[in-house]
């Protein structure tokens, strides 16, 4: 029984940053005010000359598309006072690509977080020890370090982590959109992929300081079984 339980302990630890990372970028998916403050900051209605209020409808239909089982996607913006279907083909294509992995992100935080629930029970109401704590203090501490070289990543070369990210993530080239041309590349430039990951990480920053605080002050409060 006492491997048993430091098995468990140990996958506790893994699941935390799986956990709160996957929720930060479930958050972000789900953020209408991400999408704004990204139209606002990189000039986005300038550059696809869409009113603001159709950039709203545009991230909400992103965002229902997301979390919906449609197919394929299709938003329809007005544009100098003409209807416009906003994505073509090839991003449609692409877009499906990303609804998948985000639905992806959504099991793995589900059950990452299943999971979390499941030890915490057993730890509080079966087990009654101390390896909960130090679990929430491993776990916290295990996410810090992995959020910083995350970090210091995409402050040296984001471009290039953003690239590889592509390429593992996407089994065909539909992500190599025209700037020029393609609205979903102008609606997300670059930068705004940038600031996303830095909200993602903040995110998980922030989540993973409360849990491992939490972890301190319960190992300073209790003494070890």
């Amino acid at each position: 029984m006492k491997n048993v339980r430091i098995i468990a302990q140990w996958l506790f630890i893994i699941c935390l940053p799986v956990l709160l990372v996957t929720a930060g970028v479930s958050g972000a998916v789900n953020s209408p005010w991400l999408y704004k403050y990204g139209f606002d900051k990189y000039g986005v209605s300038q550059a696809t000359g869409l009113a603001p209020s159709e950039l709203a409808k545009a991230a909400a239909g992103l965002i229902a598309y997301f979390n919906s089982s449609d197919e394929p996607i299709n938003i329809t913006v007005i544009k100098d006072g003409q209807p416009l279907t906003l994505f073509n083909e090839r991003e449609v294509a692409h877009l499906r690509d990303v609804k998948g992995l985000f639905r992806l992100v959504y099991r793995v935080c589900l059950g990452a977080l299943v999971y979390a629930l499941l030890y915490v029970g057993l730890s509080l109401f079966w087990w009654r020890d101390h390896r909960l704590a130090w679990g929430l203090v491993g776990g916290g501490g295990l996410t810090l370090a992995l959020m910083l070289a995350l970090g210091l990543g995409a402050r040296l070369d984001f471009d290039w982590l953003w690239w590889q990210f592509h390429l593992i993530s996407f089994a065909n080239d539909f992500w190599q959109l025209d700037p020029t041309r393609d609205y979903l590349i102008m609606l997300f430039p670059g930068g705004f992929w940038y600031d996303a990951a830095l909200f993602c990480i903040l995110v998980t920053v922030v989540g993973a300081v409360m849990l491992g605080g939490v972890g301190v002050w319960w190992v300073r409060r209790r003494k070890p079984v």
